[in-house]
């Protein structure tokens, strides 16, 4: 076959149009012209059927609400009828679990006649204990960083919570996770943003600040379904579905399944629902987040953390890799788990995915927009988003990038850092790879 010399390893023709392709050892040959093995994985992995509906319905509407998002992106979520739905199915289903809790006591109370009912009574009130609305807390397997332990870090989330038109956080959690979110816990509702260093690490400090101005512009946003009452009632729901599902199994078991099948067909419908109800309401939201990180940190640096969301699995791969690596390569007089600095994973990383080319992003770009890519169920489509921030309106950022605050903020975090990659090369190899 015809090659010639490129920028990369070399090239040859695509056997559908006969275009040249360039050729790179690390990654996929495709056509750019035809998309011929654009996409050899074929479609995302696949996901349970309540995933599955909620993303089809995600899907469903997405081109209208990013017609609807581009045409008004200033206006923020308003209280409409679905709105007003959600909020009442949500606390139907709170309804329900305060009457398992009264019925429960009345039986415990009241039943001693029969000996059968305070069993009963028992029962539901372990029921309602397990599905009680909770105000959340500390994830006690997951470091926490308080104002004292890094400064630096949180005056650089505060001067990002001003400029998207909130307040900064009380805790900061960090893992290794490629992920960030936020939440609220306990009575007084305090603010948790996490940090999963498997994105944290591969971002420029312009894509730090357009993800930090994202995840806080959730606060300002009002987001209803991280809200106490509606969020309570879909971790309610999803209790009840993991308590009403099916065994499997046949007899006794078996009889069982049949039985509950009523209350377990009820709680899909009523998760289904006010999935529906709080869809509209939660993927605008994402939206308008967006648009706070644009006006935070630029557009442009959206569209970059948007094209970053793209190689999570290229982040899996290579932490895996490298714990692979650090547990294989024994050096005389050092332990298993000790072969391989710790304290080089994560600028390992940053490196590795730093040479991913432009080339590469297109081909994702592109397999995200057959495959319908998002984060998950209650975003957008990844490529509605990136066109959200490439069309709509355009900004430069408000917050400035000091290469001596970051150089602080990554001191405050050299701890939990060489911690969690300790973890990583420690555990992840008992892991398969992704």
């Amino acid at each position: 076959m015809e090659t010639r010399n490129t920028s990369v390893e070399n090239a040859k023709r695509c056997p559908d149009c006969g275009a040249d392709m360039p050729v790179e050892a690390r990654f996929v040959t495709w056509c750019a012209h035809c998309e011929w093995n654009v996409d050899p994985g074929g479609r995302e992995p696949g996901y349970g059927r309540i995933e599955e509906l909620r993303r089809r319905s995600a899907r469903l509407h997405a081109e209208q609400l990013f017609a609807d998002v581009l045409r008004d992106a200033a206006a923020r979520p308003r209280r409409d009828v679905y709105a007003v739905l959600a909020f009442t199915t949500a606390l139907a289903v709170h309804g329900i679990t305060l009457g398992l809790a009264v019925g429960g006591l009345l039986l415990v109370v009241l039943g001693w006649s029969t000996g059968v009912q305070p069993v009963l009574g028992v029962v539901l009130l372990l029921a309602a204990l397990t599905l009680r609305p909770r105000l959340g807390a500390l994830d006690k397997n997951v470091p926490a960083l308080y104002r004292a332990d890094a400064p630096q870090l949180f005056a650089l989330i505060d001067e990002v919570a001003a400029a998207a038109d909130t307040t900064g956080v009380h805790v900061v959690e960090v893992d290794a996770d490629v992920n960030a979110s936020v939440r609220t816990f306990g009575p007084r509702q305090r603010r948790v943003l996490r940090l999963g260093l498997g994105l944290w690490e591969v971002l420029t400090p312009r894509q730090r600040v357009a993800l930090l101005g994202h995840e806080l512009a959730h606060y300002a946003n009002g987001d209803s379904r991280h809200g106490l009452v509606v969020g309570n009632a879909l971790r309610s729901l999803d209790g009840w579905r993991y308590l009403l599902a099916p065994s499997g199994k046949r007899g006794l078991a078996g009889l069982v399944d049949i039985v509950l099948f009523p209350p377990r067909a009820a709680v899909h419908g009523m998760l289904i629902l006010l999935d529906h109800f709080t869809l509209r309401a939660t993927q605008r939201a994402e939206y308008l987040a967006d648009r706070t990180a644009a006006r935070v940190a630029s557009s442009a640096a959206v569209v970059e953390l948007l094209d970053r969301l793209l190689v999570e699995g290229s982040v899996r791969t290579e932490l895996h890799r490298r714990a692979v690596a650090a547990n294989t390569r024994g050096r005389p007089g050092t332990r298993r788990g000790e072969t391989v600095p710790e304290h080089t994973l994560w600028e390992d990383l940053a490196a590795h995915i730093a040479r991913i080319p432009e080339r590469e992003y297109e081909r994702l770009r592109r397999v995200a927009a057959l495959r319908g890519h998002s984060v998950d169920a209650t975003h957008p489509p990844t490529r509605l988003r990136r066109r959200h921030a490439l069309e709509g309106e355009r900004f430069e950022g408000v917050v400035p990038v000091d290469e001596r605050i970051w150089a602080a903020v990554a001191a405050e975090l050299a701890d939990v850092r060489a911690a969690a990659a300790h973890r990583i090369i420690r555990d992840q190899v008992d892991r398969p790879a992704p």
